[in-house]
């Protein structure tokens, strides 16, 4: 069985999985290298796109699930108060200042 880690949701307090830790790692990694501090931050397409090119192909080949993975480390981030989303129209990210 793989090594699994726990995340929150930032839009379910107190709710907790577990996810692939790998994954998650190298997902964390990739999304807190590409996210500015301070707004005016990067939609999800953005994020996903710029991590797009450095995602490792052994767990993430030719990027498939790459943007479920996004989400899932994205909304924990946001839980533990490492990312913050602007209330803009598309959403934006940002890590705090």
């Amino acid at each position: 069985m793989a090594d699994t880690i726990e995340v929150e949701n930032v839009n379910h307090p107190g709710k907790v999985e577990r996810v692939d830790a790998a994954k998650y790692q190298a997902i964390r990694t990739l999304m807190l290298a590409a996210l500015p501090i301070g707004q005016p931050g990067l939609t999800a397409a953005a994020l996903k796109e710029a991590m797009l090119a450095d995602v490792p192909q052994d767990l993430f080949p030719g990027g498939q699930t790459l943007g479920w993975w996004a989400k899932c480390v994205q909304l924990d981030l946001e839980a533990k108060g490492l990312v913050t989303r602007a209330a803009t129209k598309p959403l934006t990210f940002f890590r705090p200042e």
